[in-house]
């Protein structure tokens, strides 16, 4: 139904009373934007605007022209993101092309200012080969301190990571990737001391080999992960395969040191963790089979691949992707932090020894009230941008790529 069935305007002199039938309060909010631009200086007289605009602000732009880098001090650069997509693979929806999928980049902009305090701009771009998107974000870059990827679909996603970071001095990150793998290492860390474990202690099966899960296996594997498996949908991802595309070759390079193969469901068989970034059911059988005291993590959205009921008969901590329900894996605990944090020293890019650092923060905030519904702590928990950003900073300067 198009928005203006569901949500017609207010002022068409329509009775109130009869929108209110076809009224959707989600047409309401998004009506116009959910974002605006606003001015940080006063421009209310000849001399505020000869200071703001010409001939003021020619004496900062010849200083950034014989000092490039005072374009940090003197203008937005040093607190502002792109948050970049093609629309490709965009939350549950999946390829519904950039004009749809602005309205996330517009939430995302907001999570950005709410949890981060950081400032950024929605950008959906109409081009989907690699070489034109790494050339048109590489010719804006220099309007921003960092670029968030959002929702392009894989494996074209790994490749216009690294080739943005190669090629920029500033942080490149995709959130989809790293900010769901930094969550979800904090929550997991969380969940295997409450059940007085370590990270090596277990053994762990990721179902999906996309984004998110390969993303998620390499930081539990930097972090001391015991062993991990990765599936997709034939199976585990496992060197003696002869299908594997280039990032899945890697994959299996440095997971799976069990040698595993077969299905999602043999890997589950003795497995202390199960983490969902794929959609689809996992049997109830299979999850049966898991471990004593296991950690189910099934964040598909909007239907987790294993129902909450379910997961808590076998499980001692499950956490999902959804709101309504405890220990929810949200990117929001992760990336408006780590770009505060990046930002803040003027970092060069963000490296895993950062993300680590992130992760170790988001499960501190919470280390004193664990329980089995509290592994993470709330996307609204105020003490959660302020670690985390003071973690990644922290880690930049520790790793040499901080620049103030």
């Amino acid at each position: 139904m198009a928005a203006e069935i569901v949500n017609p305007r207010s002022d068409n002199g329509a009775d109130d009373g009869a929108q209110n039938e076809f009224f959707d309060p989600a047409f309401a909010l998004h009506r116009g934007g959910k974002m605006e631009i606003r001015a940080t200086v006063p421009v209310r007289d000849r001399d505020d605007l000869s200071l703001a605009y010409t001939p003021g602000v020619a004496k900062v732009c010849s200083a950034i022209a014989e000092r490039p880098e005072l374009v940090h001090d003197y203008t937005w650069k040093s607190q502002v993101v792109a948050v970049v997509t093609d629309g490709s693979a965009v939350l549950g929806l999946g390829d519904i092309g950039p004009e749809a999928s602005l309205p996330v980049m517009e939430g995302k902009a907001i999570l950005f200012k709410q949890f981060g305090g950081v400032d950024a701009v929605p950008i959906a771009l109409d081009c989907r080969e690699v070489d034109e998107i790494v050339e048109t974000v590489a010719r804006l870059a220099p309007s921003f301190g960092g670029i968030n990827l959002e929702d392009i679909s894989a494996p074209r996603c790994f490749e216009v990571e690294r080739r943005l970071q190669e090629r920029l001095d500033i942080p490149v990150f995709h959130d989809d990737q790293h900010g769901t793998a930094v969550v979800t290492l904090a929550a997991l860390r969380n969940a295997a001391r409450l059940t007085d474990r370590t990270l090596g202690e277990l053994r762990a099966v990721i179902s999906g080999a996309g984004a998110a899960g390969v993303a998620i296996a390499r930081i539990l594997v930097e972090a001391g992960i015991g062993d991990v498996a990765v599936c997709d949908r034939k199976g585990i991802v496992s060197t003696d395969r002869e299908d594997l595309t280039e990032v899945k070759r890697e994959l299996a390079g440095f997971t799976n040191k069990a040698g595993l193969s077969g299905t999602l469901e043999s890997a589950l068989d003795g497995a202390d963790v199960f983490i969902g970034v794929s959609g689809g059911t996992v049997p109830e059988p299979a999850v049966a089979a898991m471990a004593k005291n296991a950690l189910i993590f099934a964040m598909a959205n909007p239907t987790p691949e294993i129902h909450p009921d379910v997961a808590h008969k076998y499980a001692a901590v499950v956490a999902t992707g959804r709101s309504d329900y405890p220990n929810q894996i949200n990117n929001v605990l992760a990336f408006p932090g780590i770009f505060a944090g990046a930002l803040q020293v003027r970092a060069s890019r963000i490296t895993e020894g950062m993300k680590l650092a992130a992760a170790e923060a988001l499960a501190a905030v919470v280390a004193d009230e664990l329980s089995a519904e509290c592994v993470i702590p709330s996307p609204f928990d105020e003490r959660v941008a302020p670690a985390v950003t003071a973690a990644v900073a922290a880690a930049a300067r520790a790793e040499g790529v901080a620049r103030s």
